[in-house]
């Protein structure tokens, strides 16, 4: 079986602005992990650093301006390895509909149970960033956890 984390939102700015905190080293640090370093281009790999733990890694696999980000986890010790993360984005009312995706489970245990908590929490920090110019990345003054 394959299970999905999906969360649908929208956030109160453009498209294009939210394509860039998705899709750039500076943006994903701002609302993600204040570690976030690597290449951000189609086939580049990107680290996302927590604390005494490094990773997960993502390859990017697809960019599509103002509409797509997609990403596959990299063998690594975090656990997400062949996970496919996706971010849809499309105008709705005015406002920015993004669909965040996180694919590759084969169980709803503990860790999937967390991963779920958490993404809704970062997905917040994405819309506060996106609406406010501040979001609460891990390692942030703001980060509550």
């Amino acid at each position: 079986m394959n299970y999905s984390i999906k969360h649908l939102f929208h956030i109160n700015a453009p498209r294009e602005k939210v394509y860039e905190a998705i899709s750039t080293i500076d943006g994903l640090s701002k609302w993600w992990t204040t570690k976030t370093s690597g290449n951000p281009e189609v086939g580049g790999i990107i680290n996302f650093g927590f604390g005494e733990h490094q990773g997960p890694n993502m390859k990017v696999t697809k960019l599509v301006p103002n509409e797509n980000v997609t990403w596959v986890g990299v063998p690594e010790s975090h656990g997400w390895e062949d996970h496919i993360f996706t971010f849809a984005l499309d105008e709705n009312e005015g406002k920015t509909r993004v669909r965040f995706s996180h694919s590759g489970w084969t169980e709803q245990d503990d860790f999937y149970a967390s991963c779920c908590f958490s993404w809704a929490r970062d997905m917040e920090s994405l819309r506060q960033l996106c609406q406010t110019g501040r979001g609460e990345a891990f390692g942030s003054d703001g980060y509550r956890r």
